[in-house]
This record gives C-alpha cells, sequence and structure tokens, in this order.
C-alpha cells in the first residue's frame, strides 16, 4: 500500500507538558506530562527514519549522538543526525549547539564533570519557524518552552554529558570519545527551489522537504519509504485522509493532495532529492 497512516506513541518525560499542540489531545487532569509522541510503523520493522514531536517545559540533558561508523563499532545498528523544525517557542527559549570555542576531549569531560560545559555551549534564540539540523557529533541540547518536530536517523542512542544535578546517568566515556566539540556551523541547504517546494536537509543521512497546499505527485525509487508530515491543514495521499498530528509513510508513486492552509513535511533517507 503506498500510503499507511502510521501509529502515535505517547511518551512520559519529567520535562514534557501538559499542554501540548492542536492535534494531539492533553493528559488527562493528574496524569504525568508527555514529552515526545512518536510515530511508529505497524509491526516490528526499525526503518531508517523516525518523527517526533517534543514538547519542553524544562531544558533536556547536554547530548550527543554518535555517527553510523561510531555506532557500528559498539555494535549499534546506525548513528543519529537529527533535526529540528520549532514550531512555537517562549520569548527566552533557547536550543544550544556546538561549543562556544573549540574543545579538546580533555576539556570537555572535565567541564562535563563540574557542571561548567553548561556555559561553554552556544545558547541560541529561537522562535517560531526556525530549522536547525544536528549533525551526529554535535553537543547539544533543547531548552524549555519549546514545540517541535524532529526529524532523525532511527537510534536512540544518546549519551548524555551533563543533567543539571538530576539522578540519572551520564555516558561520559563514549559522549566525549564521539564528540566533536567546535562552534556550530550550519549545513547548506538548497532552500526554494520552485514555488511548491524548499529543500531543508539533503543529505548526508536523509533529505527533507516542505510543500505549501496544492496537488503533487510524487514517486520514489524502489525500496524507498518516504515520511509525510502535516504540520497544519488536511489533505489525503492517494486516498487516505490525513491531518495536522498525524505522519504517514508514501512507497512507489503516490498522489498527495494538501487543501488550503496545508504545510507539509516529506523526509526520505539518502544524499539527494528525487525528481520532481
Amino acid at each position: 500500500m503506498p500510503a499507511t497512516m502510521l501509529e502515535t506513541h505517547r511518551v512520559e518525560k519529567p520535562w514534557g507538558r501538559t499542554d501540548l499542540w492542536p492535534g494531539f489531545p492533553d493528559p488527562a487532569p493528574g496524569s504525568d506530562p508527555i514529552g515526545e509522541v512518536w510515530f511508529k510503523s505497524p509491526g516490528d520493522s526499525t526503518p531508517d527514519l523516525l518523527v517526533k514531536y517534543l514538547f519542553t517545559s524544562e531544558k533536556l540533558s547536554v547530548q550527543v549522538h554518535p555517527d553510523d561508523a561510531q555506532a557500528q563499532a559498539r555494535g549499534l545498528p546506525r548513528g543519529k543526525d537529527e533535526c529540528w523544525v520549532i514550531l512555537a517557542a517562549e520569548p527566552d527559549s533557547t536550543i544550544a549547539l556546538g561549543t562556544l570555542a573549540p574543545m579538546t576531549h580533555e576539556e570537555l569531560r572535565a567541564a562535563a564533570e563540574d557542571g561548567s560545559i553548561e556555559h561553554k555551549l552556544d545558547w541560541k534564540p529561537v522562535k517560531a519557524g526556525d530549522f536547525f539540523y544536528s549533525a551526529s557529533g554535535t553537543v547539544h541540547a533543547i531548552g524549555a518552552g519549546i514545540t517541535l518536530i524532529e526529524i532523525q536517523q532511527n537510534s536512540e542512542t544518546t549519551y548524555r554529558l551533563y543533567d543539571y544535578g538530576r539522578p540519572r546517568e551520564l555516558h561520559l566515556d563514549d559522549g566525549v570519545a564521539v564528540s566533536d566539540a567546535v562552534p556550530f556551523v550550519a549545513p547548506a541547504a538548497a532552500g526554494k527551489v520552485s514555488e511548491d517546494r524548499t529543500i531543508l536537509v539533503e543529505g548526508p543521512k536523509f533529505v527533507l522537504e516542505r510543500w505549501p497546499a496544492g496537488t503533487r505527485t510524487v514517486t520514489l525509487p524502489e525500496g524507498t519509504t518516504g515520511w509525510l508530515v502535516p504540520v497544519t491543514g488536511q489533505g489525503t495521499a492517494d486516498g487516505t485522509p490525513f491531518k495536522a498530528g498525524e505522519c504517514l509513510t508514501l512507497t512507489g508513486t503516490t498522489q498527495v493532495e494538501a487543501g488550503e492552509g496545508a504545510d507539509l513535511l516529506f523526509a526520505y533517507p539518502g544524499s539527494e532529492r528525487i525528481a520532481a
């Protein structure tokens, strides 16, 4: 079936929220806060990409992810490049990406151990509409008061370097070993390539496009899956209805019709955009 609606999986987190985002029901009064909503493929498959929404009320830990080679050397299937589309942010919200100055592994470890790492990161103010790509090896932390969509390689390997004194395990040996503790430089992206197509990411691990309302035919190479994320609005994919707060996978050739006011993200693995 070329268009498949994915299941949602709500994840409770102490740093989550009880006020979520249009398309997601708030948790019941007295329930634990929801920090993440994942979109899961049917069965036990482990696809290349994973799509999540995040809802933060506190800073997330300072962390880093391995690249493919580092992950596979540790017996893991893949590393984790990820990117974030900011949907909403409080006026003082920030995300840390990279360090203010290059740091050796010894300096990074010492800063993680004494807590000074928090002040050696580049905390960038964020607002609705911002976009960030965090490659594996980037030391980073998502701040409080943010609602975002995360598109990532399908890996949950996270090495925590610092957690503001919370009683959770740190992973200093692995985390320091895979870190590239340098100032962040945003990768180049093609941007708007036509009136109805913007390229936010073009490799190395996946491509992410943004589409407005309208009708288009999407053809993916054989064996490639695409993830369609309606940020706002509604529409159909080969007759399968979708709306904001949902996620579908597409294979083969699919006709996508997005109604007025729709804003769509479309992600697929690889380093080159599909023909369109």
